[in-house]
């Protein structure tokens, strides 16, 4: 036989050290920093608690739900009454899959996270590439909500230079998509001269 269901906020105290979250200037109860909680986010989306992979997906969702960017870059699981540290290799979440409409500066790109969760790309939700330093290879990430990111998968990015186009620009030519009225570079090369 199994307990009762547990609430959400109830699950991450379980992961945290429990305390006393005692009680505001406002009456209201503080938010207690519960340092961290054992959580870890590998380079492929993957979520760990202690090391071992979270298999059933709506615990991931329901954490992913409350997770939050710092300023710092830090990453933090958020309830009204705690919060808990957690480690992200990369990016949260990764695009596993883009459907285009349109085309030229009309198209839309809807991209589906690991999460299930769609987000179209525009001018709230770009597209960046950064180069990684060891291998040079570009790795391309959207924006999703709140400053959290999901990496684009290899076999996505390489939807995107299908859709993909030149423009000039200066002395230099840009390759890229559009997306929501909004041109995303995915690189770009000096202009012959």
């Amino acid at each position: 036989m199994t307990g009762p269901a547990k609430k959400p906020a109830d699950l991450l105290r379980t992961m945290a050290r429990r305390r006393d979250p005692g009680q505001s200037r406002s009456g209201a109860p503080a938010l207690e920093s519960c340092g961290d909680f054992d959580l870890r986010i590998d380079a492929d989306g993957t979520w760990y608690y202690r090391n071992s992979p979270i298999g059933r997906l709506p615990l991931v969702k329901l954490f992913a739900s409350v997770l939050r960017r710092e300023p710092d870059g830090s990453y933090w699981l958020v309830t009204p009454v705690e919060r808990g540290l957690i480690v992200v290799e990369d990016a949260p979440f990764t695009a596993v899959e883009v459907d285009a409409d349109g085309s030229g500066d009309a198209q839309r790109l809807e991209f589906r996270t690991n999460l299930d969760e769609r987000v179209t790309a525009d001018a709230d939700h770009p597209i960046r590439v950064d180069t990684d330093p060891v291998t040079g290879e570009p790795r391309p990430y959207v924006h999703v909500r709140d400053g959290l990111e999901a990496r684009i998968l290899r076999s996505v990015y390489y939807q995107l230079v299908e859709l993909g186009e030149f423009r000039a620009a200066g002395d230099r030519e840009t390759f890229g998509v559009w997306s929501g009225g909004q041109f995303f570079t995915l690189g770009e090369m000096r202009a012959a001269g």
